[in-house]
């Protein structure tokens, strides 16, 4: 069992920067392929990154590629995602998620097994 707990979000200028960290406590962190997600009001729940249980191989969205690093410590049990050049469409409400299955399949939400209670990006024009 995993418990994560996102911070970081907040208000901020497009253009601007923000950095989320996702906390986990229980066992285990070390072996879970970790992911980012967010939805928009009205919107399914998309992800935004993924990172394997190593750190050593990471996946981005098209969308935010170039934009946004993933990023984890195993030693402390945290995911951080560095947001840069943030643009209005990237307010959302982000989630952090692990999953216990293979890296490769970690793509969609159903694959996760434990989520964070999200926390709000909002970026205004």
């Amino acid at each position: 069992q995993v418990q994560l707990v996102e911070s970081g979000g907040g208000l901020v200028q497009a253009g601007g920067s923000l950095r989320l960290s996702c906390e986990a406590s229980g066992r285990f962190f070390a072996v879970y392929t970790m992911g980012w997600f967010r939805q928009a009001p009205g919107k399914e729940r998309e992800i935004v990154a993924r990172i394997s249980w190593s750190g050593g191989t990471t996946h981005y969205a098209d969308s935010v590629k170039d934009r946004f690093t993933v990023a984890r410590d195993n030693a402390k049990n945290t995911m951080y995602l560095q947001m840069t050049s943030l643009k209005p469409e990237d307010t959302a409400v982000y989630y952090c998620a692990a999953s216990r299955g293979y890296y490769a399949g970690a793509t969609q939400p159903s694959a996760y097994d434990y989520w964070g209670q999200g926390t709000q990006v909002t970026v205004s024009s």
